[in-house]
């Protein structure tokens, strides 16, 4: 674990950078991906311009394939891709990428731990006014239950595009989750990333919160508002869902004595239910959720969905103030 002073440092240099679509940092890292690497290879389901893969296919035509709108068959190619060597990305909308084809990645892919990224635009709420058949809010639960695979749902620009670049390297099938929206960029550039291992962002003693995805943001300016309530936050970014970096999560836990999650997802299913199995092991304590609560989304612009949803900065400082009133009563 880093010391308190180096997670404080990092807290304290969070700004915004402006704003950019975590989508574009996918496609920015697809491209230095496969430069870098000579068998990384790219597939969409004909959203080549959403899923802001053009970059790659201009550099490398030989190794980008359009399936046209047919995302069982490209998570079947991309299978087989992968049994002759090649790292294949598979790009389309976080619901096709899991709801449309989840037997096929389960068969063709997951059983048979190739190795395959499964790349997802458009998750959550934020993908706005085309609303609940495009939206997805159980995706991390699918694919999370999925044995071998690794979930990862990055927060900004920055980290979405080190991931990107980082999941080549990794040996197995990844579901790498990622939106629609400009969003803050305030991740430092050059911060590493590393799969399976939390970021800590904030030392604090009252409470830890735990936000993944566009949440993460909304979790930092909580954390700032409650510090001038003389609320210390303990604020950890928790990118890769699976696996679950346990040892940051309960070494937390065990200091702040409540915790609260933060997720643009069903609170069935995702991190909060991943963190509450974790500490139903190691460490109970009281825990709250921000997060969508057992719902199908609805057409509307993105931040008036999140207002209706609750998942806000407001929302995130009452649950907050909710866990650590449960453990300041038990």
């Amino acid at each position: 674990m880093e010391t308190a002073s180096l997670k404080t440092d990092l807290f304290d240099r969070l700004e915004v950078m402006g704003k950019k679509a975590t989508r574009d940092g996918f496609g920015a890292g697809l491209l230095e991906a496969g430069t870098r690497h000579a068998d990384v290879v790219a597939l969409c389901a004909d959203l080549t311009g959403s899923l802001k893969m053009d970059d790659f296919q201009a550099r490398f035509p030989d190794r980008f394939f359009q399936v046209g709108i047919a995302e069982a068959n490209m998570m079947g190619i991309a299978a087989g891709l992968a049994t002759s060597g090649k790292i294949p990305y598979t790009g389309t909308f976080a619901n096709f990428s899991t709801g449309r084809v989840y037997d096929q990645i389960r068969q063709s892919i997951a059983y048979s731990h190739k190795n395959v990224k499964i790349c997802a635009s458009h998750a959550g709420l934020t993908l706005g006014e085309d609303g609940a058949t495009h939206q997805i809010l159980e995706d991390i639960g699918m694919m999370k239950m999925l044995p071998g695979m690794t979930v990862i749902n990055p927060c900004d620009y920055n980290q979405t595009r080190a991931a990107t670049m980082a999941i080549a390297d990794h040996s197995g099938p990844v579901y790498l989750r990622f939106g629609r929206p400009n969003w803050p960029v305030f991740i430092p550039e050059d911060q590493p990333f590393r799969i399976g291992k939390a970021l800590p962002l904030r030392y604090g003693s009252d409470v830890t919160v735990l936000a993944t995805g566009h949440l993460v943001w909304l979790a930092v300016e909580a954390a700032r508002a409650l510090a001038a309530e003389g609320i210390s936050c303990d604020l950890i970014n928790i990118h890769t869902i699976k696996p679950l970096d346990e040892e940051a999560i309960i070494g937390s836990v065990r200091r702040t004595g409540c915790v609260v999650t933060c997720e643009e997802h069903n609170r069935i299913g995702g991190l909060g239910d991943s963190v509450a199995q974790c500490l139903a092991r190691h460490w109970p304590c009281p825990q709250e959720y921000v997060a969508v609560d057992d719902r199908f989304g609805e057409s509307g612009k993105p931040e008036e969905l999140l207002e209706k949803y609750g998942l806000t900065t407001p929302a995130i400082m009452a649950a907050v103030r909710k866990a650590v009133a449960r453990r300041t009563k038990s």
